[in-house]
């Protein structure tokens, strides 16, 4: 038997469909198959950094991004090993599937710290929460976050087969900004037929990021972006938590945005108040969001969802290496469906699916 545990906003009457039309709503959680990957202890790998074999996922594993390729979903996992130094170092591993929801994962991780130019920033911590966008020579682009065990860097890497990756060190390479705490990127694409391609608006690629507020910045090539600033010179802040909301203490970005006839449709994280936030979401919890912005102005915001669409209701979203926590970083159009990967608690990963109405 399937059991489905339904999660989106649902409609009340056809003003409020109008009103609200621009949002993915009723993602489905595959509860006869979720969690679809857990962390395993089988798999080891030779550390080029530690000169040690680790078992690279035993820890935990989650935070995905996803892409379709030659007819099968791609997923870019976070893992982490055991490494009690660091409570974990983290690399990317790949894994894929011919249905969406079924994953075959490889031995070996495909991104990871390495005795090269990133070391610096990516040991031990690690290489962290991938996001991927294709462009339209059919090149991959990932961003990821590198930490050194004190602060986050947001930083890109490509490639032409999901196996091997180039990495081009941070995102902001600005002097100012070397330093500068970032994470989660979510770079603006459009939807062309299952492939979500980078695409530019006023000659410009664009991308959100943020574990905070929500910043912007722009780029030529997807590789170097620079930063939108407010009159003080300082990153500005284009969305934020709200008060007596389910986002009420910190947003973060989800999967990359999408640019549609009526917008930007951005999915994003947050994080509710541990005293003070929405009532009836427990305290701490991670749950996740719609908001829409102008598609000729990336920085204006059109709409934005009063409710969460997915929060921690399982026991595998309960308690883990984060209690409370569901938390989106891949999205595919695959089979006539949207596919949302997530991490849950910190510790595993799972899908939600929703089809649209013809």
């Amino acid at each position: 038997m399937m059991f489905l545990t339904v999660v989106g906003l649902g409609y009340s009457s056809a003003a409020q469909k109008t009103k609200n039309d621009w949002m993915l709503t009723r993602f489905v959680k595959q509860d006869a198959v979720n969690p679809i990957l857990l962390p395993v202890s089988h798999t080891s790998f030779f550390c080029p950094v530690s000169k040690k074999m680790v078992k690279w996922e035993a820890k935990d594993v989650y935070n995905p991004a996803a892409v379709v390729r030659n007819g099968k979903v791609y997923l870019l996992y976070r893992a982490e090993d055991t490494l009690k130094s660091v409570d974990g170092t983290s690399r990317i591993g790949l894994a894929v599937s011919s249905d969406g929801i079924h994953f075959k994962r490889q031995a070996k991780p495909v991104l990871f710290p390495d005795n090269d130019f990133m070391k610096p920033y990516e040991w031990a911590g690690g290489c962290e929460d991938p996001r991927i966008v294709e462009t339209s020579k059919g090149k991959y682009i990932v961003t990821y976050t590198t930490y050194d065990g004190k602060t986050a860097r947001l930083c890109v890497a490509s490639s032409t087969n999901l196996q091997k990756w180039q990495k081009h060190s941070l995102a902001f390479k600005q002097p100012k900004y070397r330093d500068l705490w970032s994470k989660s990127g979510a770079i603006i694409c459009k939807q062309v037929g299952q492939k979500l391609v980078a695409t530019k608006i006023k000659n410009k690629y664009w991308m959100y990021f943020g574990d905070t507020d929500i910043f912007l910045a722009s780029s030529s090539d997807l590789i170097n972006w620079t930063i939108v600033e407010d009159e003080n010179g300082k990153p500005k802040p284009i969305f934020g938590a709200r008060k007596d909301k389910f986002d009420s203490r910190l947003v973060e970005s989800g999967p990359p945005a999408i640019l549609t006839d009526k917008g930007i449709l951005l999915l994003y994280n947050s994080m509710n108040l541990h005293e003070g936030g929405l009532a009836g979401l427990p305290p701490d919890a991670y749950s996740a969001g719609q908001i829409l912005l102008d598609k000729n102005d990336p920085s204006k915001v059109m709409a934005r969802a009063n409710d969460y669409f997915l929060k921690p209701e399982k026991p595998y979203e309960l308690t883990g290496q984060v209690n409370q926590v569901v938390f989106i970083e891949g999205m595919v159009y695959f089979k006539n469906k949207y596919f949302l990967y997530y991490g849950t608690a910190d510790s595993k990963i799972a899908v939600a699916v929703y089809k649209p109405a013809k």
